[in-house]
């Protein structure tokens, strides 16, 4: 999971993708930590993106970066913890001017039961499970 976390904090956008009834939906992120030992990443529960994890959690990113890519599929779980919250705005403190983590906007989101793909033009694919 650690090179998960690096190769999508590397990148510093990565694109995630959500279905919105039949509708594939897919957006830029940014963001990613590690919190007691779980990958997660941030948004709001007043966008789309979280009214449709939250109807179908099964989401995928993808990534790419020096001739490399990452697709990282699985279940997202909502953590209200403000302990939760608050390492994620620690970690992007430029966040902080639009969500807290008191409020009731702010989500954060772990991966649970998540695939990692690694993959180049030139290696085999290497997979990775957390």
């Amino acid at each position: 999971m650690q090179e998960v976390y690096e190769f999508l904090k590397n990148c510093g956008t990565y694109y995630l993708a959500t279905v919105d009834g039949d509708q594939p939906r897919v957006r830029p992120f940014g963001t990613v930590a590690i919190f007691e030992g779980k990958l997660y990443i941030q948004t709001g529960k007043v966008k789309d993106v979280s009214k449709q994890i939250q109807a179908n959690p099964k989401v995928e990113i993808c990534a790419y970066a020096d001739g490399k890519w990452l697709r990282v599929t699985g279940k997202l779980v909502r953590d209200d913890r403000v302990e939760a919250k608050k390492h994620m705005l620690d970690n992007y403190p430029e966040l902080q001017t639009v969500y807290s983590a008191e409020d009731d906007n702010t989500e954060v989101l772990y991966f649970e039961d998540a695939t990692a793909t690694f993959c180049s033009f030139t290696d085999e694919p290497r997979v990775v499970k957390f």
